[in-house]
């Protein structure tokens, strides 16, 4: 009961904020609750200056920062709101008002356990950005180097956990009253997003995202992550070296400086195509506020709250996906969906074949420069609904980064296409990911594989077979027991067999898989 109160007080004040705004969607309760839609039509300000997507953005700002990062969640959901409003969202910047220094000099004290001048030679107290999770400041450690340290804000985790319990109710009470919503699964966005938050408000995690980015590119010399100081790391306070170089959005400082904008626009490309394709693991919110030039010429990342991972497999299906759609192979297009299930079996593959080439085809011919992939993705997105395809998350969180990325390239040059420039790279990968050597290797380590588990899965099979026997429950024939130890015997046989044997058999699995 208390729960229920505490959650309509607050849906009370949303729903104010979002009428204010005009930012309330009645036509989404029109069919199933009809006195609902007419209660926020009726209240809903249609005044309000923007489109629905700004409005929505503009209310989101207000409520604070559980909203806004519900916002930037929502704007790689181009199936769930719209491909307008999710862009409209994705300029939602949790830019917010610094708490002061002191706080920051407690929590860091009481995270580290130290006094702060043992920790730090100088300490700037005014944050030099401020966030809706966390704040940066600048210090110096005692051994003379420049760190930057970032602080979770106050009662930030309560803050969170009361509207995520609210967002959650809201979830489950929007399928209630909308079971055509069961698809766009609101129950799993916010869990999705409670994920998200957890991980982002444990400075560890983010600190053990950053030294990972950092192996991966270890010996790049055009693209590097701040190194962290692991002594003055802990949940709530997160230190790494100070970058020390200009936004790259900053171009005229850029070329002030001797550098070339088109280079380090093919160097943001190499690096944003290894991150997803060579290592599975990508920095999910490369906007030009997290993306540094030093005087060098050299990318250097910061921020690393949002990570995306894409296995192999996935990443050997979106390359297939995606050179259909360049080649008008819109059969290969189809095919991916189905073989990697994205879409159900028991949809019409040919219609599906119709819907991707709705897509392709006005690309065709068209200047690499106004070809985006990122939008590309979140057309393919759009057309969920009809073929009842999954939410794949972690190709929401790629399509939302490719477009980020995408908006970082124009930033340095709106004529230029930065996917275009790692077509190497991504002709490379694929020859050494879909060539011929490559098969065979996958063959080898499936033969490999399934000649390892054997001995566990016999016995396995042995154990469970004899304790069901004995121990009272389905009983065994005496035939099926001595199958079982038949079994067990070709086992023990097939174990003293030379190695020779053993290996000539994995090297003819091998040839018939690799000749398929």
């Amino acid at each position: 009961m208390l729960r229920l109160t505490r959650n309509l007080l607050r849906l009370v004040s949303i729903g104010r904020t979002l009428a204010r705004h005009g930012a309330l969607q009645p036509d989404l309760f029109g069919d199933s609750a009809p006195l609902v839609a007419l209660l926020m039509r009726a209240v809903n300000n249609e005044k309000a200056p923007g489109r629905p997507g700004q409005r929505l953005a503009a209310a989101l700002q207000e409520l604070g920062p559980s909203f806004i990062k519900l916002g930037q969640v929502l704007s790689i959901r181009a199936d769930l709101v719209g491909e307008e409003v999710a862009a409209d969202l994705a300029q939602l910047r949790d830019r917010l008002p610094a708490f002061p220094g002191a706080e920051a000099r407690a929590i860091i004290e009481a995270e580290l356990a130290r006094p702060m001048d043992v920790l730090f030679a100088h300490f700037d107290d005014q944050a030099v950005a401020a966030a809706s999770i966390a704040q940066v400041h600048f210090a110096e450690t005692p051994d003379g180097r420049q760190v930057a340290v970032k602080v979770l804000r106050p009662g930030i985790e309560q803050a969170f956990q009361r509207d995520l319990d609210l967002m959650m109710w809201l979830a489950g009470l929007a399928l209630r009253l909308q079971p055509r919503l069961k698809r766009l699964k609101p129950v799993a966005v916010v869990e999705t997003f409670a994920r998200t938050v957890a991980l982002e408000m444990d400075l560890r995690m983010e600190a053990a995202a950053a030294s990972e980015l950092g192996e991966n590119f270890a010996s790049d010399p055009t693209f590097s992550v701040p190194t962290i100081d692991w002594d003055r790391t802990a949940k709530r306070v997160m230190t790494q070296a100070r970058v020390i170089g200009f936004s790259i959005d900053k171009l005229e400082e850029i070329k002030a400086a001797g550098l070339e904008p088109d280079q380090l626009l093919q160097q943001a490309a190499d690096a944003f195509f290894n991150q997803v394709f060579r290592d599975g693991f990508f920095h999910a919110d490369m906007h030009p506020g997290n993306m540094f030039v030093t005087a060098q010429g050299k990318l250097v990342a910061v921020d690393f709250g949002i990570m995306g991972r894409i296995d192999r497999q996935t990443r050997l299906y979106l390359a297939d996906m995606l050179i259909g759609f360049l080649n008008r192979d819109y059969d290969l297009v189809a095919r991916v969906h189905f073989d990697a299930g994205f879409v159900p079996p028991d949809q019409d593959r040919e219609l599906f074949k119709q819907a991707c080439r709705s897509i392709g085809e006005p690309l065709h011919g068209r200047p690499l420069s106004d070809i985006s992939i990122g939008r590309l993705l979140a057309q393919l997105f759009a057309i969920t609904e009809k073929f009842q395809m999954e939410t794949q998350p972690q190709l929401l969180l790629l399509q939302k980064s490719m477009l980020t990325a995408e908006g970082m390239g124009r930033v340095l040059n709106p004529h230029v296409n930065m996917w275009e420039l790692a077509r190497p790279l991504i002709e490379r990968w694929m020859v050494e990911n879909r060539g011929p050597e490559a098969r065979v290797a996958d063959a080898a380590g499936a033969v490999a594989s399934i000649i390892g588990r054997l001995p566990t899965l016999v016995r396995d099979l042995e154990r469970a077979a004899f304790q069901l026997a004995e121990g009272g429950g389905m009983r065994l024939h005496p035939d099926s027991l001595a199958l079982l130890a038949q079994a067990q015997a070709l086992e023990n046989k097939r174990q003293r067999r030379p190695l020779w044997l053993a290996l000539a058999l994995a090297a003819g699995a091998l040839l018939v898989l690799a000749l398929r």
